[in-house]
């Protein structure tokens, strides 16, 4: 694994981190399935493979980091040799004593090679640090490669918010507590 600099984001990164490749390739889908019946709802997710890859586009428009970033409780930023290769966005919700993340990019250069992995894994001390008690991912369900991450780092699938996304995708949601 190789080794980045993780440090918050600052004003002077907006630009960069807005131009990256927001865009992700995926040969799975967790589909879902509703059934209605009276007094009762059911909903059924189930990973399906794609007769090709898809290019899942970004649910959100990146122009908006520039509004936002002063808004989010941490926002990390990874660097290599002094360059932006990834970020991750989150918000504290201290009533629930959560911290969800909205937002984990990686240039398409630079993924595979454990940056979401040391992104993730720096909120994660930010939010014990913070005391903290869970964490809270969302991503769309089209994003295999953020749902093997959640897996990996023992996160598990605790909801799902149908056209939750400006593009009107379902959302996934993987939780975890802190210790």
């Amino acid at each position: 694994m190789d080794t980045f600099d993780i440090r918050p984001a600052s004003v002077h990164d907006i630009p960069s981190l807005m131009a990256m490749d927001h865009t992700c390739s995926s040969e799975y889908v967790w589909q879902l399935e509703l059934r209605s019946e009276p007094k009762r709802v059911m909903a059924n997710f189930h990973e399906v493979r794609l007769p090709r890859a898809v290019t899942v586009m970004y649910p959100r428009d990146p122009a908006s980091l520039l509004e936002e970033w002063e808004r989010l409780d941490v926002f990390l930023v990874a660097a290599q040799e002094g360059r932006a290769v990834g970020y991750i966005a989150a918000m504290e919700e201290p009533a629930s004593s959560l911290v969800r993340v909205t937002d984990l990019v990686v240039a398409a250069a630079a993924r595979r090679q454990g940056v979401a992995s040391a992104l993730l894994t720096a909120v994660q001390a930010w939010a014990l640090d913070r005391g903290v008690r869970r964490i809270l991912l969302e991503m769309q369900a089209k994003n295999h490669a953020c749902i093997r991450l959640a897996q990996k780092f023992g996160y598990e699938f605790c909801g799902y918010n149908d056209r939750y996304y400006p593009t009107q995708d379902v959302a996934l949601f993987f939780g975890r507590a802190l210790k």
